[in-house]
This record gives C-alpha cells, structure tokens and sequence, in this order.
C-alpha cells in the first residue's frame, strides 16, 4: 500500500529536500502533494486524500503550529498524522506540539533513516 503525503514548507528548496528523503526513505510513497503554508495546505486537505503531513513550523500567513491547531478542530483533519520537521528544536516547544496533537517530530538536517523510523510510528503497517 502506497501512502500519500503532503509537504508544508515556505521554502521551495527544503520541500525539495523533504520529498527527495522521503523518496528514498524505503516508505511505500503514492502521491507528494506539496504546500507553501498552512493556509495552502488547508487547501489541499479539502480535496486531496493525505496519509500523512510532514510540516515546517516557521512560516508566513499560517504557520505549523496554527495548522495543526487548526487540524484538530476538524474530526476528520485531526486524524491524519502530523510529524514536524523543522530547525526549531527546543524542548519545551517539542513537547507543546506534542499535547496539540503532533504525532512525531524531527530537527532538520536528517537521514532518510530517521524519516523512515517517524513515519513507520505514525502510518498503519
């Protein structure tokens, strides 16, 4: 079974960068569906079937932590998992997103490995 993802970051190189780790990760991957912010991806989830969404924290108009707040007003958005990459890495920050709903999170730069072994934990086996 493929799985179909959706990429949120402002910056079109680090998208890029995620969807290539994601390609090689060894994860059965369908369709990549890419955003810029959280208002795109918002967008995206009202027609698009997602597995799973690997954002960025840190962006204009709408960021990661709104969007996944955001998410979890809606019963059906709330069930697609969420894994946070982003630079930002503070603890107290981590676990924040963790209590909103954040299922996993990684610090950028990262292996494929490493986005294998999240994604493993959030997609059904």
């Amino acid at each position: 079974m493929a799985f179909n993802f959706l990429v949120v970051d402002d910056s079109e190189t680090a998208r890029a960068v995620v969807v290539k780790i994601l390609r090689l990760s060894g994860v059965a991957v369908g369709e990549v569906h890419e955003a810029s912010n959280g208002v795109e991806a918002l967008q995206l989830l009202e027609v698009e079937p997602i597995d799973a969404l690997l954002t960025d924290i840190n962006m204009p108009e709408m960021n990661g932590a709104e969007l996944i707040a955001t998410m979890q007003q809606d019963e059906r958005l709330a069930a697609i998992p969420v894994l946070v990459i982003s630079t930002e890495g503070s603890q107290t920050r981590v676990e924040h997103l963790l209590q909103e709903g954040v299922r996993a999170y990684l610090r950028k730069p990262f292996p494929p490995e490493k986005l294998r072994e999240a994604l493993e934990g959030l997609l059904p086996q």
